[in-house]
């Protein structure tokens, strides 16, 4: 008995950790947007048992409700307890337009009561937006998000970055390479090319932007690239992890 378990702890000591496998680590990120993929995007991750990030906005869906409606609240629950990491990405998905007078910053609302409008929002104005969304989702799962944040369009500026700080939040983007594309014409830029390029540039350490669904994209994204880039990305030795194991955002 204790000869075999010697053997054991000897084999698992000899084993190489996954990590130490890996040919670097790639960081899929998905932002919600019109949800036409959230379920196509669960089940792949889960098939790959992959661990990704989500940034959330109240956003309207296909279903006719908003991303964080209570009925959504079965989803977000489910992506909790699968271990992914969750931000926030404004409550009303506000673009930053430019920095204003007084230090307020000037925002466009894709949605809620100001959408389509340039308003200026104070610094607490904003931090409430990014609340916001952790209130929600202490409502709808329980939980709170982590401490991250995504700007909208990914603008920014120095002074809208330590708002977001200020406010509890690390602000993460994301790199050229991991640009899907998912929100072009898919008429300009066909997903096989965008998938090629992907593949091609990717390196270790990248974080990558999709989204759960873009209205105006007649060839949605998600289901003729995630599938692919995945398993290209597997062949290529890499792993995947969430923003919480970031070097920049680990906690």
């Amino acid at each position: 008995m204790r000869r075999a378990a010697a053997l054991t702890l000897m084999a698992l000591a000899a084993a190489p950790s996954a990590h130490a496998a890996c040919q670097g680590v790639i960081y899929l990120t998905f932002d919600t947007g019109s949800q036409s993929q959230a379920e196509l995007i669960a089940d792949t991750l889960n098939r790959h048992h992959i661990k990704a990030t989500f940034f959330l906005a109240n956003e309207k869906t296909v279903r006719g409700d908003d991303t964080l409606d209570p009925s959504w609240s079965a989803y977000w629950k489910a992506r909790v307890a699968e271990g992914h990491a969750i931000g926030t990405h404004t409550w009303d998905h506000a673009v930053f337009v430019r920095d204003g007078a007084d230090g307020t910053v000037v925002v466009k609302p894709g949605f809620g009561p100001q959408a389509g409008r340039q308003v200026s929002w104070t610094p607490q104005q904003y931090c409430e937006q990014l609340k916001r969304v952790d209130q929600r989702f202490v409502q709808l799962t329980g939980k709170p998000l982590d401490p991250l944040w995504r700007a909208p369009a990914g603008r920014t500026s120095a002074r809208l970055l330590a708002i977001g700080k200020a406010c509890g939040y690390a602000h993460a983007g994301w790199a050229p390479a991991g640009f899907s594309g998912d929100e072009l014409p898919s008429a300009a830029y066909p997903n096989a090319v965008l998938l090629q390029k992907m593949l091609r540039d990717l390196r270790g350490g990248d974080i990558v932007l999709i989204h759960m669904g873009i209205w105006s994209r007649k060839d949605p994204w998600a289901p003729a690239n995630l599938e692919p880039l995945i398993t290209g990305l597997e062949r290529q030795g890499r792993c995947f992890a969430t923003l919480r194991e970031h070097p920049d955002y680990r906690p």
